[in-house]
């Protein structure tokens, strides 16, 4: 019951975090992303890109081999869903590719949130 509680509080906070956070320090948070991930351009990697992700349906970037996992999730990106994603990739879609443990610091999720948010 406890760790339901907690889980429950911690996906509530997402929300409030990505409206605190400082697109500026996203981008340096955003460092550890850049050997998979693009933000600026619309290219894929070993990761897809970034931009537009807040928004869009999760596995659908064009030219882009996503996992079943990740074809299949259901979910559409915005501030909650990414948050809880950039936390624990493996815990919020058991089974994606992306072989990031996640971001432990809230405030380098709401950080992160931020600067993608800017990247149309």
């Amino acid at each position: 019951m406890m760790r339901t509680l907690l889980a429950v509080a911690m996906i509530a906070a997402v929300p409030a975090l990505a409206a605190a956070g400082d697109a500026e320090k996203g981008e340096k948070v955003f460092r550890k992303c850049k050997a998979c991930h693009t933000a600026d351009e619309a290219k894929n990697k070993v990761g897809p890109h970034l931009v537009g992700i807040i928004g869009r349906k999760a596995g659908t970037v064009e030219g882009f081999k996503y996992s079943d996992a990740m074809a299949n999730s259901g979910l559409t990106w915005d501030d909650a869903t990414l948050g809880e994603y950039l936390k624990d990739p493996k815990a919020k879609i058991p089974g994606n590719k992306m072989i990031f443990a996640g971001l432990k610091k809230d405030d380098d999720v709401a950080d992160i949130l931020a600067y993608l948010a800017t990247k149309k």
